[in-house]
């Protein structure tokens, strides 16, 4: 791989404004009852959790507000769904799917 071939990893903290790339699209599908993220010869079946953080990564949004609503709609500890958070949008964003 050369210089100009590799990618840089995105590391996603609480000031990230994560959203999905335009060829990226997160849909439900009613047939099936769920949710699917939906790329380019790949497609993700996220749980409910992922699905409400997915639906709030708009690129206004910080990792820090969306962890703040979503510990607040589920009354759980901040610093767990913050950790939960930045898990998960990071190995969404290793896979290309997210970008902040």
């Amino acid at each position: 791989m050369t210089e100009s071939t590799m990618r840089t990893r995105t590391i996603i903290a609480l000031a990230s404004k994560p959203s999905l790339p335009n060829h990226i699209k997160l849909r439900h599908d009613a047939g099936r009852g769920r949710w699917l993220i939906l790329a380019p010869e790949r497609v993700f079946e996220p749980d409910e959790i992922s699905v409400e953080i997915l639906k709030r990564c708009d690129g206004a949004t910080s990792v820090e507000d969306i962890a703040s609503v979503l510990a607040k709609e589920y009354n759980a500890p901040l610093q767990d769904i913050i950790k939960d958070t930045i898990s998960m949008l990071q190995e969404l964003s290793d896979k290309g799917v997210v970008k902040a």
